[in-house]
């Protein structure tokens, strides 16, 4: 592949931990650092090697860009005017974004609609840009039918990201405290007292939490079949932590329905990554770009696209642990 990917907010954290993930599945594959300051792209492309940097001016629709092939677009940080979309739509470019989440997904799907034909957009804009998602689906194997999903992630208070993810989290609160599940089959908004929710961790130890509106939800629901689909979020000090050892993040997956011979079946587990969520972060988004480029399947149709309808879990899960996620499994 000749033409490099363009990666917005590739000097960040989420940016640059995708592009050295890149780098390392593929040597080769060019990629372009931009952001605002281009020393510090510039330093991030120049420990990549095979890499460019650029400034990158996202309230012009042309990025303040040179004419330049790029092969994709990542918008690893919150394209808010959209222009990172309109460049790759104008050049036909498959374009992923992570940062517009549940609340602010209407303008970049409308936007993807009105030109569906143009390139394909993968919208992964989940916790975790989707890995959590493709974990839980890995794990829904065992069951013929699945009545309940739920799942808890804990993010020790001192991994909430870098300040793009930051602002991601401020203005989502901003918007709503409210919670987003589906009960009985139908997608029902929670008032912030109904939305509160434990999270326990794989020691036992419980992290006061709540519902949260997230993409993660709709993609289990519709993935899976469940009725009964719920993603809680705390925030504390993770037993890592507690321990005197590194921040970790912390996943707890519960499922409950019933296995191919119809009995009733239920499972609990715990997907834990000792280095906190960064890494599963560049995870989600680098199988995104893989993808996206035919550099493991092959192309993308043009359209609207989320993880789950383009990734193999399975494939994700051994991903997972190839950078060092651990799993635990109760009973």
């Amino acid at each position: 592949m000749e033409q490099p990917v363009l990666i917005l907010g590739g000097s960040g954290q989420a940016g640059s931990d995708t592009a050295a993930l890149l780098r390392r599945w593929h040597p080769t594959l060019p990629l372009t650092i931009a952001g605002r300051d281009l020393a510090r792209a510039q330093r991030t492309a120049d420990a990549l090697g095979t890499a460019t940097a650029v400034t990158i001016d996202l309230s012009r629709r042309d990025l303040g860009l040179a004419e330049t092939d790029y092969s994709a677009v990542v918008a690893t940080l919150w394209d808010d005017r959209l222009n990172g979309l309109h460049y790759a739509q104008d050049r036909g470019l498959p374009y992923l974004s992570v940062s517009s989440g549940l609340l602010d997904i209407g303008p970049e799907v409308v936007a993807g609609a009105q030109r569906s034909s143009a390139a394909p957009v993968l919208v992964a804009s989940h916790l975790m840009a989707g890995i959590i998602v493709l974990a839980v689906l890995d794990s829904t194997r065992e069951f013929d039918r699945l009545d309940t999903v739920r799942v808890g992630v804990a993010l020790d208070d001192t991994d909430t990201g870098g300040p793009a993810g930051i602002a991601d989290l401020e203005r989502w609160s901003a918007v709503t405290t409210a919670g987003l599940v589906r009960r009985d089959g139908v997608f029902t908004w929670l008032a912030e007292a109904d939305a509160q929710a434990d999270v326990r961790t794989v020691d036992g130890t419980v992290l006061p939490g709540q519902s949260i509106p997230v993409l993660d939800v709709a993609s289990l629901a519709l993935a899976t079949g469940a009725p009964n689909v719920r993603v809680d979020f705390a925030v504390g000090a993770t037993p890592s932590r507690r321990r005197g050892e590194t921040a970790s993040v912390e996943v707890r997956i519960d499922l409950a329905g019933t296995d191919r011979s119809g009995e009733p079946r239920s499972s609990t587990q715990h997907l834990v990554h000792a280095q906190g969520q960064r890494p599963l972060t560049a995870l989600g988004i680098a199988l995104g770009v893989e993808r996206l480029l035919g550099l493991r399947g092959d192309r993308p149709a043009p359209g609207i696209h989320t993880p789950e309808a383009l990734l193999d879990p399975a494939y994700a899960v051994a991903r997972l642990s190839e950078i060092g996620a651990v799993w635990h499994r109760e009973g």
